[in-house]
């Protein structure tokens, strides 16, 4: 197997301050229960490439001997199909598995299905696990995420919710764990995520390639030593590595210890408040992200620097609201909400009902009535004094009613469709259609044959057929007719504004107003 580059020699991904993508990496590393990291990036940026390199760096993990489905023999409350397993059963010590999901994945390979080869030559129903099952305890990476089919994102959707998966085909019935951490890249240029699947994303960053020429020469120069003599440019960066990786597992095992406090936890619902989050969702991916944030660097508390790191990185997708509002969050807003100060201890536990000062022996209080103290009495010093009438001589400035402010600006709407037509051939909208690529089959007659679906079909009926030869015995109800997703034409309507004004500097005649089919 060929060497991965080096996670450390990636730049910026040495030192926090210089990146984001790294830090993010890491911290869902540690805690997975984040929820995965999204990568927006342009092309050539190194976004492959660093989430490779990534699983080299995390501690191994320990699995039972034969088990396909990597459960955690720590655990007593989990179970896989291939077990139950002893309690003196070999356990190993393997790598965290980065397992990549192509965007031309089929649902079978994703979920796994019914092994064919046992199925034609014995006559078995056997489950062969799928790539979800073969991510459990690991890095499920998607790269181009954005360009994933809607049947792939849902069986993500359903995964990363559950953190369990359920086949019910082929005559196969199982369930197992598929708890991973989700991570996607994507260039914005080439269209942007589905937005249920890009809310399940945890954190998020935007990367780009350095502007100064001795940073690019850097990236150029390290490149090219890896692929003169990859072994000793990976022996230079082994012990950064080697670091990384303690760092990683101390931080997993502190995390438990660092403690949340009240008023940082008020802090962060403040800040998702003031910029707008939906839900609920972006209040717990940033608590939990400042608490890993917090294990990270060995303190016991989460502080004013963790929620302002968590924020940056969970905050931005969840708060856009138009189709063309730039990402990012707004920083300065941020510093004002955390303010300048590190967050207050909590107050200590007040005082009992019998401890306090202003209550006597029998019960009663000397506090004020609040529906008598203000008769006769004088206004004490810094009071609010009662709003000032209509005519009160201090009223010398324009009335609020009177300032006319400027209109909200117009944001453009995108305009979609959901679901797949059914129309022409044509370059536009997704659309059900004689060619194009597979992306299931349906029971029938006419059409292109999905040879493997109708094997598939065929083969868990075999005992029940009474097979006796080494011949697949086929009937007409097992065909399986591939379906297929393509492009449609879609018509475009341009609308021009007719009025007078659009005389002038002939106007109309460069609009040339039309309607097509593209």
């Amino acid at each position: 197997m060929p060497l991965q580059y080096p996670f450390s020699a990636v730049l910026g991904c040495e030192a926090d301050d210089l990146d984001d993508m790294g830090p993010a990496l890491v911290l869902t590393t540690i805690a997975p229960e984040i929820g995965g990291v999204l990568v927006r990036g342009e092309k050539g940026t190194a976004k492959s490439t660093t989430v490779r390199a990534l699983a080299a760096v995390l501690p191994p993990v320990d699995v039972f001997a034969g088990d396909r489905f990597s459960i955690d023999p720590a655990d007593a409350s989990a179970s896989s199909p291939d077990g139950p397993f002893a309690e003196d059963a070999d356990v190993l010590t393997r790598p965290v598995r980065l397992v990549e999901l192509p965007v031309g994945a089929t649902e079978d390979r994703v979920l796994g299905s019914l092994h064919l080869e046992r199925a034609l030559s014995q006559g078995k129903v056997e489950y062969e696990p799928g790539l979800l099952a073969r991510a459990h305890r690991g890095i499920l990476y998607v790269d181009e995420v954005n360009l994933l089919h809607d049947h792939l994102v849902d069986l993500l959707l359903d995964a990363a919710a559950m953190g369990r998966v359920t086949i019910e085909r082929d005559g196969v019935s199982v369930e197992h764990a598929a708890r991973f951490v989700l991570i996607g890249t994507m260039n914005p240029e080439e269209g942007e995520l589905r937005p249920q699947l890009l809310d399940r994303f945890g954190l998020t960053v935007e990367v780009a390639a350095p502007r100064e020429p001795t940073l690019r020469a850097e990236v150029v120069r390290r490149r090219m030593a890896f692929d003169v003599d990859a072994v000793a440019f990976s022996e230079r960066y082994r012990s950064r590595d080697l670091a990384l990786t303690a760092r990683v597992e101390s931080a997993r095992d502190h995390l438990a210890k660092v403690r949340l406090t009240d008023i940082a936890l008020l802090k962060i619902a403040e800040i998702c408040a003031a910029f707008e989050v939906d839900g609920l969702r972006a209040d717990i991916v940033t608590a939990r992200t400042a608490v890993a944030h917090a294990a990270r660097e060995g303190r016991d508390e989460v502080t004013r620097a963790d929620i302002r790191r968590a924020a940056l990185l969970s905050l931005p997708h969840r708060r856009r609201r138009n189709p063309f509002d730039a990402p990012g969050l707004d920083e300065d807003l941020l510093d004002q909400l955390l303010g300048d100060d590190e967050l207050p201890p909590e107050p200590p536990e007040g005082p009992a009902p019998d401890d306090d000062p202003g209550r006597h022996e029998d019960g009663s209080s000397e506090q004020p009535d609040p529906m008598t103290s203000g008769e006769g009495s004088e206004p004490s010093e810094g009071a609010a004094e009662p709003p000032l009438g209509p005519e009160s001589s201090r009223d010398s400035g324009p009335s609020a009613d009177s300032v006319v402010g400027a209109a909200a600006a117009y944001r453009p709407k995108l305009l979609t469709v959901n679901g797949l037509g059914e129309g022409a051939a044509g370059r536009r909208s997704r659309a059900l259609a004689g060619s194009g690529r597979r992306v299931g089959a349906t029971p029938g007659t006419s059409g292109s044959l999905h040879l493997v679906e109708t094997l598939m079909a065929a083969a868990g009926k075999q005992p029940a057929r009474g097979r006796t030869t080494d011949r697949v015995d086929l009937r007409a109800e097992d065909l399986r007719i591939a379906v297929r997703e393509g492009r449609e034409a879609n018509p475009v309507l341009f609308c021009v504004d007719a009025s007078g004004s659009m005389a002038a500097r002939k106007r109309m005649t460069q609009s040339r107003p039309r309607c097509c089919h593209c």
